[in-house]
């Protein structure tokens, strides 16, 4: 069988293509494949357009674009294992392929074929994507298809997307779509952040207060506006309205599946030692100063935290992570890390006891042990943790990933400690950020700002670091906080199109990438997002 497929991919190979990619053979693809050539000539798909199977193992990525061609133009493709003596096809086949998550993929159209290659099951689905980019949007009987022979795989292992549903919920439907968003430009982590000091939005059986408590707040700071100078006032108005919501296990069972089934790994951020008053509101018992609290109504940083000298905090919070870490396949477990602030530690006669005891520094390394000793519960588990810079203070847990969101300096530091990193700075990396300068014309954001070309132009190699150093880096995301964000549609307007830049930042050699090239394909890629009803920024339409 590999036999049969090697000739047929020979055959199709020696079918003359044009020249390299160029601006007035520019296609709507995004993020550019590593190598790309169009041809003249079109391939026409129809209801009698066969699907030919040279082998097993492809049926979820069959299924999924019949569903686009059912979806879209109203017929299915019948499947074959034969291939036709007249009429055209699509066809697949399998040599050296193992069924997984391998993301390289070839893709060759020409009038008789659509030929896709791929060594897994991924760079199938990322093939389809490419596919469905340079479909037409019109319903026709006859789809003609552009001929192109691609040779596409990703420049960095993790291409990441974050999603804040503490400060706002978001419901289980908007969630796929964002799932939806981020298979389109072929995204592989999707960062869940679920607990935060407004909100715990994930149930936990053993301790069910933690969604019943924990997961409302009983209003919103909604007192920050622009004034017309492009200053910003903060006020104490609120909006009067409790606020909730949580994703059952079953909830998050379903998502997680969606996710797979698109090949995107769903990354759970369960917050500590700070960002944790929603569930101290819920279990006051595991904190320093015993309570009661509230779940936090403003945004912002506690001086409360969970206690670094009680025992019983370290039972709860492994419990709280067996239940997370059997609802979640993936490798790392993010644990935050982030903005605790210590004071209630310099005070706590459990902390200072526990300083003592394994002579500790200070609360420094106070942390430092409280992320080793979950890093340790973790690790029995089969599962590594990654956190947010900050778990660099005290000395980085032994095993321990970093994501470096306080510009770059906490990646490097990690790499050169030969840590892997995954790169976030808030510069350009926050897409809570805001996208234009004329603000008084823009939603409410947190502040910053972030434009679509810093995005793209981004690289989240530095080049302070050395050839072997670099290995660590392995790769980036952009964050996307909500405490402005109150619906999905701004969801919508905050990450697009800035995630089609940040895709291609991570998926395109970087000698090949070129932004006025990127806005020409952006401006013609932006018809999709309009069929798909999304909500995204204009600004790019008025770039040169």
């Amino acid at each position: 069988m590999k036999k049969i497929a090697l000739i047929i991919f020979s055959f199709i190979s020696l079918i003359s293509f044009g020249q390299e990619y160029a601006p007035k053979k520019n296609l709507p693809i995004i993020p550019l494949p590593r190598e790309i050539k169009v041809a003249d000539g079109l391939f026409v798909l129809t209801s009698q357009t066969k699907i030919v199977v040279m082998a097993d193992g492809f049926q979820p990525e069959i299924d999924y674009l019949n569903h686009y061609f059912k979806t879209n133009y109203d017929f299915e493709l019948a499947t074959t294992k034969i291939l036709p003596t007249d009429g055209n096809y699509i066809i697949f086949t399998r040599p050296d392929f193992e069924a997984g998550w391998k993301e390289n993929y070839d893709l060759t159209i020409n009038e008789n074929h659509i030929y896709f290659l791929a060594e897994g099951n991924a760079g199938l689905f990322y093939a389809m994507q490419t596919l469905i980019q340079i479909l037409p949007l019109e319903k026709t009987a006859e789809v003609k298809v552009p001929c192109v022979q691609i040779k596409d795989s990703p420049r960095y292992e993790w291409r990441g997307m974050h999603l804040d549903c503490s400060r706002h919920f978001f419901t289980k439907d908007e969630v796929k779509k964002y799932i939806d968003y981020l298979a389109m430009y072929k995204f592989n982590v999707f960062h869940w952040h679920l607990v935060d000091d407004q909100g715990w939005r994930i149930e936990i059986r053993k301790y069910p207060l933690l969604t019943t408590v924990g997961g409302k707040r009983k209003e919103t700071l909604i007192g920050k506006t622009i004034n017309k100078d492009g200053t910003v006032s903060v006020g104490d108005k609120f909006d009067g309205k409790e606020y909730g919501g949580f994703y059952t296990q079953e909830d998050v069972k379903e998502i997680v599946a969606y996710a797979q089934s698109k090949y995107i790994t769903i990354l759970p951020e369960i917050e500590m030692p700070g960002h944790s008053i929603a569930a101290l509101a819920a279990y006051p018992q595991f904190s320093c100063a015993g309570g009661p609290f509230e779940t936090l109504t403003r945004w912002g940083v506690s001086d409360d935290s969970y206690c670094g000298g009680n025992d019983e905090t370290f039972v709860f919070l492994e419990n709280i992570l067996d239940e997370v870490m059997a609802l979640f396949p993936s490798k790392y477990i993010h644990i935050g890390g982030d903005e605790c602030e210590k004071g209630r530690w310099k005070t706590c006669v459990k902390c200072q006891k526990r300083i003592a005891d394994e002579k500790l520094k200070d609360v420094e390394q106070l942390q430092s042990y409280f992320i080793t000793r979950i890093e340790k519960h973790v690790n029995s588990k089969g599962k590594q943790i990654i956190g947010w810079d900050e778990i660099l203070e005290g000395g980085l847990a032994p095993n321990a990933a970093l994501m470096s969101w306080r510009g770059i300096k906490g990646g490097i530091a990690a790499a050169k400690q030969k840590h892997y990193v995954v790169m976030s700075p808030g510069k350009p990396c926050y897409f809570d950020h805001y996208q234009s300068k004329d603000k008084a014309k823009e939603p409410l954001a947190i502040g910053g700002f972030n434009p679509l070309d810093s995005v793209y132009l981004y690289n989240p190699t530095p080049k302070i670091l050395t050839e072997e150093e670099a290995k660590f880096i392995m790769g980036a995301q952009a964050n996307l906080w909500t405490e402005y964000i109150v619906d999905f549609k701004q969801v919508e307007y905050m990450a697009m199109p800035r995630m089609a830049a940040l895709s291609e930042a991570l998926w395109t050699p970087l000698d090949k990438k070129n932004l006025k090239d990127f806005v020409v394909r952006l401006k013609l890629h932006a018809p999709i997002l309009d069929k798909m009803g999304v909500n995204y920024a204009k600004h790019f339409k008025s770039m040169k």
